[in-house]
Order: C-alpha cells, then sequence, then structure tokens
C-alpha cells in the first residue's frame, strides 16, 4: 500500500488521463502498424520479435533459447516452438554453445537477416513519423 508521501499515490488530473490515453493508443497504433506490416511479409508478429530479439542482442549475433524467452517474456517451451517454426522457414538456425553443451545457440540465416533489415527499417520509419506521439506523458509531481 503506498503512502500519502508517495509520488505517484497523488491524484490524477483531467490532462494526466488525456497524456495516459494518447500514449497509450500510440502505442497500440504501432503495434497495429508493426502486426499489419509483418503479416504482410510472410512473418508473424512473434517471428519478427524473434529475429529482433536475435539481432538485437547485446554484445553478440546470437542468443540461447533462454535468453530470448527472458527477452520475449514467453515460457522456454513456447520459445523452443517459435524457433522450430522460424527454422523451417530457413529465418533461425541452430548452433552448438561454446561454453555449455547443454545449451543451443539461435543464430540468423541470410535470409532471416534479409527481411529482419527490411521489416526493421520500416519500423524506424514509422517509429520517426510517431515520435510525438510515442513520447511518454512527462509528469509534473508534487514533491
Amino acid at each position: 500500500m503506498s503512502s500519502p508521501d508517495d509520488p505517484a499515490a497523488a491524484p490524477l488530473s483531467k490532462q494526466d488521463f488525456e497524456a495516459l490515453a494518447r500514449f497509450r493508443f500510440g502505442i497500440r497504433r504501432y503495434l497495429r502498424f508493426s502486426e499489419e506490416i509483418v503479416r504482410r511479409h510472410g512473418l508473424t508478429p512473434q517471428q519478427y520479435q524473434l529475429l529482433l530479439a536475435v539481432k538485437g542482442f547485446p554484445e553478440r549475433d546470437w542468443a540461447t533459447v533462454r535468453e530470448l524467452a527472458d527477452r520475449l517474456q514467453l515460457r522456454h517451451h513456447s520459445v523452443v516452438e517459435l524457433v522450430d517454426r522460424a527454422q523451417k522457414q530457413d529465418l533461425v538456425g541452430r548452433a552448438t554453445h561454446p561454453d555449455d553443451a547443454r545449451a543451443v545457440r539461435v543464430v540468423l540465416t541470410e535470409a532471416g537477416e534479409e527481411v529482419l533489415g527490411r521489416l526493421a527499417s520500416l519500423h524506424r520509419a514509422e517509429l520517426a513519423r510517431m515520435a510525438a506521439v510515442l513520447s511518454p506523458p512527462h509528469w509534473e509531481l508534487p514533491g
């Protein structure tokens, strides 16, 4: 339970609600754009997120299933199934882990790199167009 001194407990104004609603609308609009554009390119939204998580993993171009489950906020077995489907479409491959024989590295294939590059460019352009709507609200909290 929050205390009366907690700034987050301060009542929200009408402008606060409008800012939250505008931000939420921007997020949903962006996600809808993303879902539609990846489907037009023959992927599911989850496959695009998988490819992006692999390519965007910090300091390397591969990730383990456990790391991907964390990044995608999915259960381990769901990521295994997602990787299986993406591998059947030649978007990702599996490789042995250099330090842990029990773990498997997930890597992008050439086809995965190509489609991810096209889709990421489209997403970047859309984010640039939506920058104002996707800026989180600035709160003037009492303090």
